[in-house]
């Protein structure tokens, strides 16, 4: 399998300087995490050097005469291309609907390469060949969804555990991105930490691919909820702002990053959310009920 997953780095970096040499202005890619590539190149010289994060990066497509840019997010797992690639386009300039419409002709149309084929630049090509359209006017192209009421949107909710949330530029990311996207909920910061997003389906999607790196080793999505809805999504939050969550904590405030916080405090802040429930799925135990 090493021998294997070498083999696919080797391709990833040797498509990688293909799209540098496609793409040449400054910020026109991304590479998320500036030490994966560094990495990734140690890997493949070494015999004992450890797994490498996966490439994550980014392609900013020109469209046509719209002067409008598509973001290609780019996410490879280790056996890519013998493994699908996880590819999302994104542009301000795009509404949920039409954003949503593009992402799924983009997957309809990588759906059809052979596996075991390099093919970011191809998805590059087709995005820059086939975006145009839904920048004209703000319009779908024909076929697409519309915003009329049978319109229907996937409304989403993810709790994700970490083992701690403490750094200040980690907490201003994950607000940041929140903000961004559109998405309610909260962030516990301390030890553990926890984090709920609620909103549109590929808005969360979009928050965990972005703070999940890169390479933050202890953190997980423990459990998700999923509605498919044709009204109003925000009638569906359980909550209406993305909140800082900081309860007493417990410990040596003496030492840096060794603070716990109080868990029974943050099991009733579930129960009036009408979340009371996940507390046992985050944790593993039952919290007390508040009326005992």
């Amino acid at each position: 399998m090493a021998a294997t997953i070498k083999e696919c780095l080797e391709l990833q970096l040797l498509e990688l300087e293909m799209l540098f040499s496609m793409f040449p202005k400054e910020g026109e890619i991304k590479v998320h995490d500036e030490d994966a590539v560094p990495r990734v190149q140690h890997y493949l010289r070494s015999s004992e050097a450890a797994l490498p994060p996966q490439l994550d990066y980014s392609v900013a497509v020109d469209v046509g005469e719209s002067k409008a840019k598509v973001e290609l997010q780019v996410l490879l797992p280790h056996l890519y291309p013998h493994v699908a690639p996880q590819l999302f386009a994104r542009s301000d300039a795009l509404n949920r609907q039409q954003q949503l419409q593009l992402n799924t002709h983009l997957a309809s149309h990588m759906s059809s390469v052979d596996v075991g084929e390099l093919c970011v630049c191809a998805a590059v090509q087709w995005v820059k060949d086939n975006s145009p359209p839904y920048f004209q006017n703000h319009k779908l192209p024909s076929g697409g969804p519309s915003k009329e009421e049978g319109f229907k949107e996937t409304f989403h909710r993810m709790w994700i555990y970490s083992h701690h949330i403490y750094r200040q530029e980690l907490r201003k990311k994950i607000f940041d991105c929140a903000k961004k996207l559109n998405l309610t909920g909260f962030c516990l910061t301390g030890k553990p930490g926890v984090i709920c997003v609620e909103g549109i389906r590929e808005n969360c999607d979009e928050f965990w691919r972005i703070i999940r790196y890169p390479n933050w080793k202890h953190i997980s999505c423990k459990h998700t909820e999923s509605i498919e809805t044709e009204g109003n999504i925000d009638s569906l939050r359980l909550f209406t702002a993305f909140e800082d969550l900081q309860f007493q904590a417990h410990g040596d405030y003496g030492l840096r990053n060794d603070y716990h916080m109080d868990l029974d405090q943050f099991r009733e802040f579930l129960e009036q959310h009408q979340s009371g429930h996940i507390f046992q799925i985050l944790f593993g135990v039952e919290g007390k009920l508040s009326n005992k």
